[in-house]
């Protein structure tokens, strides 16, 4: 998708000079005037080797000041950004060799601030066709708020543990319809287009209002105490362009391409930031990231579509099976034997996937309370092991063909837990994995907590290239979701909270045309789990209860 030329970047000459204003009449306190501003510019990735950089065209940026309070870098090439900190990087992207005078102005009380300017020279040939052709359909697109989506707006950490998701809040499908201070997220209209020279143009079109962070309503005339949809009026035709991501997400969790949009201008939900990330585009949706300007800590995702206007409610999933045949709802005090067995051990390789837990048949570990199965991993010495957890089947005793599975539960939290609700061939071990076949009904993992997962593995398609979906679940480790499979001969659904996430055209040749049976447990580490937290102790995960259904 990417195609890029090496970036050749020099400082050519430093300016200083300073602005300052006073007035003994203002009754502001005191009023400072920044002093002593200084800059420094880093290529990113330069080396002896590429004294250019790693041809990404970012650049680092680190300004101070005495008694500043914020910075302004206006990067002469059409953008310019707010900084609290002084720190940013931005990715000078014109193709060819150009010049551009960077200036920062640091900003103190009373409106008092000081400048200086730096020249940079830089060489850019960054490209990536496919983006740009879906992005603006080779002509002009026009894109939505895709309201129907779950996660169509949400937030979560910028870096450290679940920084690839809105872990800290996702939208529910059309949460914001119902009330006027946010009903307008839906009804703003974003085209990308191409000029006659082949250049990025967007338009944005808000039909009046747009709604605004928290953050910045006190700008356009809100008042402080939640998201607004506000008077915005920095709309129209802007120039934009495409560059190289610098944010560190892994190869997998991104396109690598960044939209930059010049003038300040902003897609939708506004929080003073020009450049989103694309983390994946298709010919008719779209999922962004963009960094907040108050706030570099944060990163907030928003999700589009082509299709015009509000989309319609999605259908309610209609299921097959609506008779329960057998289920288990923990209403007692132990765990009940003649539904379920312990695993015990560390099985051979770490159950195969490295795991760092040993399996016991503690109430330490598993139990029933208030109505509850209770799995628990523990950082604890168990026969060579430094952990402890538990893992129970169904095998032998509830096997079956065909239905529907459908567990409420709440999923433990930490670094290195790896929880799974999912079924076996019933003929393993006797027969090797994956011929017997495997159905990860839910699978969560503590460093990657803001989704669920579901997979399936059978010849063909196991291990890293088992059939995968999964789904944002931001509260997973708060609130109680109901995780669910639906398996015909057919056609394999994967559900959460009655939406499907995952699907998978079923038939003769594959293992989906058996007995399989349940296996519930908390792994730790692995091929999945990863590395586990130096500050993890425990953590539990609660199971409501369990159903199958059949026809």
């Amino acid at each position: 998708m990417r195609n890029i030329i090496k970036i050749s970047l020099s400082v050519l000459a430093l300016l200083f000079f300073s602005i300052a204003c006073t007035d003994d009449d203002y009754e502001l306190g005191t009023i400072t005037t920044p002093s002593n501003l200084t800059v420094t510019t880093e290529v990113v990735g330069q080396t002896e080797d590429m004294p250019n950089g790693d041809g990404s065209g970012a650049v680092n940026f680190n300004a101070s000041a005495d008694n500043a309070m914020s910075y302004k870098f206006i990067y002469g090439d059409g953008f310019e950004e707010v900084s609290s900190t002084g720190e940013t990087t931005h990715s000078f992207n014109e193709n060819g060799v150009n010049d551009y005078t960077v200036t920062i102005i640091a900003s103190g009380t009373g409106g008092n601030s000081s400048s200086m300017s730096t020249m940079v020279t830089v060489f850019s040939d960054f490209n990536d066709p496919e983006t740009k052709e879906l992005l603006t359909g080779g002509s002009s697109k026009t894109w939505f708020v895709a309201a129907s989506q779950p996660a169509h707006l949400g937030v979560g950490p910028s870096s450290g543990e679940g920084f690839t998701s809105p872990i800290f809040y996702s939208a529910a499908p059309f949460e914001k319809a119902g009330a006027e201070v946010s009903s307008c997220f839906y009804t703003d209209e974003m085209t990308f287009s191409l000029n006659a020279n082949d250049n990025i143009v967007y338009n944005y079109n808000n039909n009046g209002l747009t709604f605004v962070n928290v953050a910045f309503t006190g700008d356009f005339g809100g008042d402080g105490s939640e998201d607004q949809c506000l008077d915005y009026d920095n709309t129209g035709d802007f120039s934009a362009s495409l560059s190289p991501s610098t944010s560190g997400l892994p190869e997998e969790a991104t396109t690598g391409t960044v939209i930059n949009i010049a003038g300040g201008g902003t897609m939708s939900y506004y929080v003073g930031s020009s450049s989103y990330e694309i983390l994946d585009i298709t010919a008719t949706t779209m999922d962004v990231r963009v960094i907040p300007d108050n706030d570099p800590g944060l990163a907030w995702y928003l999700k589009f579509t082509t299709s015009q206007g509000e989309e319609e409610e999605p259908e309610e999933f209609e299921s097959q099976f609506n008779t329960e045949i057998w289920s288990d709802e923990f209403d007692g005090d132990v765990l009940d034997t003649n539904n379920w067995n312990y695993e015990i051990g560390n099985g051979v390789n770490g159950w195969g996937n490295n795991e760092a837990q040993y399996y016991t048949d503690s109430e330490d570990n598993v139990r029933v309370e208030d109505g509850n199965l209770v799995i628990t991993a523990k950082r604890e010495a168990e026969s060579g092991f430094n952990f402890t957890s538990a893992r129970i089947t169904t095998k032998d005793k509830f096997e079956f063909t065909y239905g529907r599975v459908e567990i409420r539960a709440k999923l433990p939290a930490g670094g290195g837990t790896w929880a799974a609700f999912w079924m076996l061939g019933a003929e393993w071990p006797e027969e090797d994995w994956p011929g017997v076949g495997e159905m990860d009904i839910m699978e969560f993992v503590g460093n990657d907590p803001g989704k669920t997962i579901s997979a399936l593995h059978f010849p063909g398609n196991s291990g890293g290239n088992a059939i995968v979906g999964d789904t944002q679940v931001a509260d997973a480790t708060s609130e109680f979701h109901i995780y669910e499979v639906e398996w015909t001969s057919e056609k394999i659904t994967f559900l959460v909270d009655g939406m499907p996430h995952l699907e998978f055209d079923n038939d003769d040749s594959t293992p989906y045309q058996d007995d399989f049976y349940l296996l519930f447990n908390i792994a730790m580490g692995g091929t999945l789990g990863g590395n586990i937290a130096d500050d993890f102790q425990e953590s539990s995960m609660e199971i409501d209860y369990v159903k199958v259904y059949q026809e």
